[in-house]
């Protein structure tokens, strides 16, 4: 007995290893969740979970972060979605810290409508970022699709008015290069600038006759505290012309969108400006309205974090 005992003990040996293995893997992944995500990347108003960290500062992290239309406004320069249609944009992604300072960023993004009737708009992008202290600047190039939308009309719940994106109702896609930076001001205050340049590609068969559109955008923002305000300008012209087309290449349209938000005590947040807040360019006439629409659409939405 004592020796079937001793073998019995024996054939545990691996087990119980296999168990102080298993127990540390956890202990480690708990130490991990429990680091502090601020070290990698904003806390508010996204979550951020580390998945791995080196001992010489790497990491790789996966981040998720819920967003109104007006926050999307501040975020998203390249195409305008109006705040009034784009209620919700969800954002998934993997950040990697190669450096204390340098950060790579992959992330997706869907924009949902208000009715939920139409399909979703993907919002990719891939880049990096370098922040020295009070200084960053990040470079990325994005994508923005909608799939399988079998040509149907994007929906503007504004009576009236034409649906659509960045004012075209024949939007189908578009690739940009994107450049941000930020001035740190304080713990709480700073700075933003950015600038897209890239391509709209619209539906064949539409209005306008074309099939590519140049996009450029700027834009800058301000925040102290609770309150934050942003400014972005875009303009548009035709990339080539098409004989027979409503429009020529000499056609550009501009405009400037104007948002303030402020984040309220009880996690919730007031928004108040305008979307072609002011406008240039002569939009061509066609059956379904003016495209693009310039239209002066001003809001005030109220967001509460549950």
């Amino acid at each position: 007995m004592r020796r079937l005992s001793i073998l019995l003990l024996m054939c545990l040996l691996p087990l119980a290893a296999a168990g102080q293995s298993v127990s540390s893997d956890s202990a480690t992944a708990q130490y991990l969740l429990a680091q502090p995500p601020a070290k990698m990347t904003e806390v508010q108003p996204g979550v951020v979970v580390p998945l791995w960290r080196a001992p010489d500062g790497r990491f790789l992290a996966l981040k998720a972060d819920s967003s109104t239309g007006t926050n999307a406004l501040r975020g998203n320069v390249p195409l305008s979605f109006h705040v009034v249609d784009a209620t919700n944009v969800m954002t998934t992604g993997l950040q990697y810290g190669l450096t204390p300072n340098l950060q790579m960023n992959a992330d997706v993004s869907q924009h949902s409508w208000v009715n939920n009737q139409m399909p979703p708009i993907l919002d990719s992008e891939v880049g990096a970022t370098y922040g020295t202290g009070r200084y960053s600047f990040g470079l990325s190039v994005g994508a923005v699709t909608t799939p399988d939308n079998n040509n149907a009309l994007l929906p503007r719940v504004l009576p009236g008015a034409t649906p659509g994106v960045d004012g075209l109702s024949s939007f189908d896609s578009s690739a940009q290069l994107n450049a941000r930076g930020r001035l740190a001001l304080g713990a709480t205050s700073g700075i933003d600038l950015g600038a897209s340049v890239g391509h709209i590609y619209l539906l064949p068969g539409n209005l306008l006759g074309v099939n590519t559109l140049d996009q450029k955008a700027l834009s800058f923002g301000i925040d102290h505290g609770s309150l934050s305000g942003t400014l972005v300008g875009r303009t548009m012209e035709p990339d080539s012309s098409i004989p027979g087309g409503v429009i020529g290449p000499d056609k550009h349209w501009n405009s400037i969108d104007l948002g303030v938000t402020w984040r309220l005590p009880w996690r919730g947040s007031l928004s108040v400006g305008a979307q072609n807040l002011w406008s240039s360019g002569t939009p061509a006439s066609t059956p379904a309205g003016p495209e693009p629409d310039q239209s002066r659409t001003p809001y005030v939405q109220y967001h509460q974090d549950l």
